[in-house]
């Protein structure tokens, strides 16, 4: 084999490590978001700090690794090949080390109070950060690294950092897509993290056995560093900095701007980040073709493209331009496609310029880009989107990517400057003037509406009388219906003794815990965006005077985390997990686990109530499974409204009893609070609901054993089931 063949199979093999490397990449930051859910709340802080601490790690790791790989190969005499087989060896050791890390870190967290405050929102991105920044800085090295392996090389590829950083990026795509789709529904989250680890693995061993066969560097990496200086391109670094910054910040504001269109499955954040990733692929793939024919696009016009493809996702989204979901669905997606593809681009060939193949340069500039995607996120999720909304946050985020095109504009022809200058001022103005968004109803809806924002969701009560509705982010979450009455009167009434304690996780309208609250028993409840307790009184007319009930109180956290840091018992509890059942929010409270730690806060006697609404049946299948494991006494009845099942399960068993002597020992208030909105008058009602009582064991699998767990959310991953008709 000739030293050209011999050339352009190393490249390939390089190509190949890499692509398998972001594969592993995204595999870990998808499921790192997912565990980090179950550990430190279902809470957009939480997806900004991962996010933000994948990329620190990234960045970090790049600058140091580009500044030691030098000194690495000058005091080893070994390839630098060497050094990425170690930081390979390293990431896989992160994949066992992560969710144990979590879990300890969470632990530590429980005494710093509700989920927003100051101090656990602090001290829980620190513990985030300390869990994940060893292995992301790992990742970060691969790049200087790989790049001073091949600057090793006589005939070094100046542009060898595109040539990786496109093999990274198409395996990122297919890791984001395949970990959500297939291996965490197959595998769980444990062992997609193993799998995941031994290919770091593999590719560490791999790295080591082309260093082995590859003769010693043949100039050391200091000499190739001290070479004649680069002309830095104007603007460059700045450049980098804020398109990492504006691209990651609107990553976070598109998460909450298409929660109404795609969805709060996993399915949504996977597809998402996967348009985003496949769209910089072929920003990517188009550079390096136009590299190969030596027609590279020049910096300026590439910025008009970004600064007009931003403003995009704040216009087209709008739900009066779609009829059906899929269309919605795909114009919102489609709508980031060009931003992503123009940075796709625009990227690479900035660093290409910057470090012409230098691992320290080029280490630094990808680390100035990804200062800008650590800071991107945090300044949307804390302060834009609490105070402006998605629509406006984007605008504000673009603002920065208008800058440069007119900073730069002596390098554009007259065409390029009118054009981007009508294209800017006529998106801009129609945001302000007619764009509606999917994440503000309110905008189109023509009765009474009202809208609260917080650090965590954008609330919307709207609508008269009985036809009132609360939506977060868009999705419709609950509505006035005797239904969530019975979630408290009727584990109350079955409960052997006299109850004297309830808590209620998801607050929602406020219901339940008004109804728990008219038995006079000591009531908590629990909610996790502060926004929808403050629309309470859109709802009841009586709020006031029930949030200044002596017995009740309400806690803004958490329903998980609330539990582990509790010390309290309870007589009953009650959840109402957010819809839909395939939410992830849901999952973590129909869980094996979270049924134990409900155990764990039952007074003896002591009764839960959980609820199911329509969905799978194997689904309900697997609910019942999870129950079972936990609670020997499990009854079910469908609601009063007769779609829905309310599963009420106990360490004791729970008692016949007719629809009288339960309507009978319930306070007068409580028996005030079901005929409120009663069709048939409290007994009637009752006989209704005990009457609709379904056997137990006839929901429980009786093929194989089916249930939802922490690792393995049977819920909310079920694209192959579905697929392959699973029976």
């Amino acid at each position: 084999m000739g030293e050209g063949a011999i050339r352009h199979e190393r490249k390939r093999i390089l190509f190949e490590l890499f692509f398998v490397s972001g594969f592993c990449g995204l595999l870990y930051q998808v499921t790192w978001l997912r565990l980090a859910f179950a550990e430190f709340g279902v809470i957009t802080p939480v997806v900004s700090v991962v996010v933000s601490v994948f990329m620190l790690g990234l960045g970090i790791g790049a600058w140091l690794a580009g500044r030691g790989v030098g000194a690495f190969t000058r005091r080893t005499g070994r390839s630098a090949i060497f050094l990425y087989a170690a930081v390979e060896f390293a990431i896989g050791i992160g994949a066992l080390a992560v969710p144990p890390l979590f879990h300890l870190g969470s632990g530590l967290l429980h005494g710093l109070g509700e989920v927003n405050s100051v101090s656990y929102l602090a001290l829980s991105a620190l513990a985030i950060a300390a869990a994940l920044v060893p292995w992301c800085l790992a990742m970060g090295a691969t790049f200087p690294a790989m790049m001073a392996y091949v600057r090793e090389d006589s005939e070094a590829d100046p542009r060898s950092f595109s040539h990786l950083y496109l093999a990274n990026v198409v395996g990122a795509s297919l890791g984001a897509l395949l970990t959500a789709g297939v291996l965490v529904e197959v595998l769980g989250f444990r062992r997609t993290l193993w799998a995941a680890g031994c290919i770091n693995f593999t590719i560490a061993g791999a790295a080591v056995v082309l260093g082995l066969r590859s003769p010693r560097p043949a100039r050391a990496q200091g000499q190739a560093a001290a070479g004649q200086r680069r002309e830095r391109p104007k603007w460059s670094l700045a450049i980098l900095f804020t398109t990492g910054f504006a691209a990651l910040g609107m990553e976070v504001v598109w998460t909450r701007l298409f929660s109404p269109v795609l969805g709060t499955l996993v399915y949504a954040f996977a597809g998402l980040l996967a348009t985003y990733l496949v769209a910089t692929w072929i920003g990517s793939w188009r550079y390096r073709r136009d590299l190969a024919r030596a027609k590279v696009a020049a910096p300026a016009p590439l910025l008009v493209i970004v600064a007009v493809a931003a403003l995009l996702p704040a216009v087209l989204p709008d739900p009066r331009l779609t009829g059906t979901w899929i269309a919605s669905a795909a114009l919102a997606l489609g709508s980031i496609v060009p931003l992503c593809a123009a940075l796709g681009y625009l990227t690479p060939r900035l660093v290409d310029d910057v470090s012409g193949g230098d691992p320290r340069l080029a280490g630094n500039a990808y680390a100035l880009n990804v200062l800008g995607c650590i800071l991107g996120p945090l300044f949307a999720s804390y302060l834009l989107l609490p105070y402006l909304g998605a629509m406006y946050s984007i605008v504000v985020l673009a603002m920065p990517l208008v800058a440069f095109p007119i900073v730069l504009r002596s390098e554009l022809s007259t065409r390029w400057r009118a054009g981007a200058g009508a294209a800017v001022a006529g998106l801009l103005a129609w945001t302000v003037v007619g764009a509606v968004s999917y994440e503000n109803p309110c905008e189109t809806f023509s009765a009474r509406c009202e809208i609260r924002r917080d650090y965590t969701a954008t609330v919307v009560a709207e609508g008269e009388g009985m036809e009132r509705q609360l939506l977060v982010n868009g999705i419709g979450i609950t509505k006035l219906t005797p239904i969530t009455k019975y979630m408290a009167h009727l584990p109350l009434a079955l409960h052997r003794g006299e109850p004297r304690s309830a808590l209620v996780i998801c607050f929602g309208m406020g219901t339940t815990y008004r109804s728990l609250l008219s038995w006079g028993v000591e009531t908590t409840a629990v909610e996790l965006v502060p926004s929808v307790r403050d629309l309470f009184g859109y709802f009841h007319e009586d709020a006031a005077r029930v949030l200044h009930d002596p017995h009740g109180r309400i806690v803004i956290d958490d329903g998980r985390r609330f539990l582990e840091r509790t010390a309290e018992k309870y007589d009953v509890i009650v959840i109402d997990p957010p819809p839909p059942v395939e939410a992830a929010g849901s999952s973590l409270l129909y869980s094996r686990e979270f049924n134990d730690a409900v155990r764990r806060h039952l007074n003896p006697g002591g009764v839960f109530q959980t609820w199911f609404p329509i969905g799978e049946p194997r689904i309900a299948m697997a609910i019942a499974s999870s129950l079972a494991e936990v609670f020997p006494y499990v009854r079910t009845y469908r609601s009063i409204e007769g779609w829905g099942v309310h599963f009420i399960a106990s360490m004791d068993p729970i008692p016949d009893a007719d629809a009288r002597s339960l309507i009978a020992r319930m306070p007068e208030a409580a028996r005030r609070d079901i005929e409120e909105w009663s069709v048939r008058g409290p007994e009637g009602d009752m006989k209704f609901v005990l009457a609709s009582e379904m056997p137990f064991r006839e929901l429980l699998p009786s093929a194989r054993v089916i249930r939802v767990t922490d690792d393995h959310p049977y819920n909310e991953y079920f694209l192959v089931r579905r697929a392959f008709a699973d029976p």
